[in-house]
């Protein structure tokens, strides 16, 4: 495993101009832009954390595959929250240091390197890619990873990311999309990676198919890695919490490299992620708050004049830029103080991503300018 270069146009210092413009504004800027929590974390996780501050997996080292609590709390939220017991399917699983840790290394924990393909959509999270590049891989952009016909037969693949529900766009895949994927990548002897972060996060539903769903990876794990952050269900991005669940002879050779890199979680973060995935009432109070500012920023953007529909799943809003290239439309809303996302980041310069990790407050004042006359 070695890292090589990578490119990326994920620069968040290319909107520091209209940053500036929409703190201009009267009122001050809203920021729409990166999906960074904004909420409180729920009391019951501040207070695990506060109580493991100083248990002995505080002040020693603790296990990088978790604690035995965290393990069975994370195998129950598989089973409880998303109908999967991973026990038949012969899953594994890890805690990893946040999900974008995960992502970024990916590759690299699978010893891809030249001559091997990733398959990945081409409006997608950038990390996806620089992970690929890292590992000094190949990356094959399709418009649909569901189309498997559109990579099954290109030689090299040997892993496939999926996302659903997707940042950017907010698609769902099906049961019947995801059996497919799973089909032909074990076809070819290729690994699924389903990102999986935004899974509670369905508003067509009250949770979208996953991988390692029984009649979706047919009755067993290998081939396939699931990822999951609390980052977003519990307000804890700060605290770089997240798993990886699926094939174990994978995850246990994984799980030697993290220990000897030190990728490991913090033994108070550790007991936190367990009262976080047992408080499943405030992630359900989190998913409420999220789905009305969507609904809120919908019929805005609307109002607005954006072809706007609510997204399927995931917290942002996907809209084709009225001007046709983002960044005008960037500096327009930026007149209004509001600062959103371009689509060029994650594949398509003719797009916005609209977040709506923002207060109550700033969504509501993000309304009243949108809404207001031009």
């Amino acid at each position: 495993m070695g890292f090589r270069t990578f490119q990326t146009p994920y620069d968040w210092g290319r909107l520091d101009e209209c940053k500036a413009i929409a703190k201009q504004v009267e009122g001050g800027i809203i920021d729409l832009s990166v999906g960074s929590p904004v909420d409180p974390v729920p009391e019951s996780v501040q207070k695990a954390l506060a109580d493991a501050s100083d248990a002995p997996n505080a002040h020693g080292y603790p296990l990088t595959i978790g604690t035995p609590a965290l393990r069975t709390a994370i195998a129950d939220w598989f089973l409880n929250c998303r109908g999967i017991d991973l026990r038949p399917v012969g899953a594994g699983l890890v805690p990893t240091v946040g999900s974008k840790e995960a992502v970024a290394l990916m590759a690299s924990l699978l010893h891809l390197g030249e001559g091997d393909v990733v398959v990945q959509p081409r409006i997608s999270y950038p990390t996806y890619e620089i992970g690929t590049q890292l590992a000094g891989a190949s990356v094959l952009k399709v418009d649909d990873v569901a189309d498997v016909e559109s990579w099954r037969h290109v030689p090299g693949v040997r892993a496939v990311w999926v996302n659903s529900p997707c940042n950017p766009t907010g698609e769902v895949f099906s049961a019947a999309q995801l059996t497919s994927i799973v089909g032909a990548a074990r076809q070819i002897g290729a690994v699924v990676f389903s990102d999986e972060c935004y899974a509670l996060m369905s508003w067509c539903s009250d949770a979208s198919p996953s991988a390692l769903s029984a009649n979706v990876c047919a009755g067993r794990a290998d081939g396939i890695l699931v990822l999951y952050s609390l980052s977003k269900q519990s307000n804890m991005a700060g605290y770089r919490a997240a798993f990886i669940a699926g094939d174990k002879q994978i995850i246990d050779d994984m799980s030697v490299y993290r220990k000897q890199v030190g990728q490991i979680i913090s033994g108070p973060v550790q007991a936190a992620m367990v009262t976080a995935l047992r408080d499943t009432t405030s992630v359900f109070a989190q998913r409420k708050r999220y789905q009305q500012r969507l609904a809120k920023l919908v019929r805005a953007l609307g109002s607005y004049g954006y072809e706007v529909k609510m997204p399927a799943g995931a917290l942002y809003i996907w809209v084709r830029a009225l001007s046709g290239g983002c960044w005008q439309d960037i500096d327009d809303l930026a007149h209004r103080g509001i600062l959103v996302s371009p689509g060029e980041f994650y594949g398509a310069p003719d797009y916005l991503r609209i977040s709506s990790t923002a207060t109550d407050e700033a969504i509501n004042e993000a309304v009243a300018r949108l809404t207001s006359q031009r």
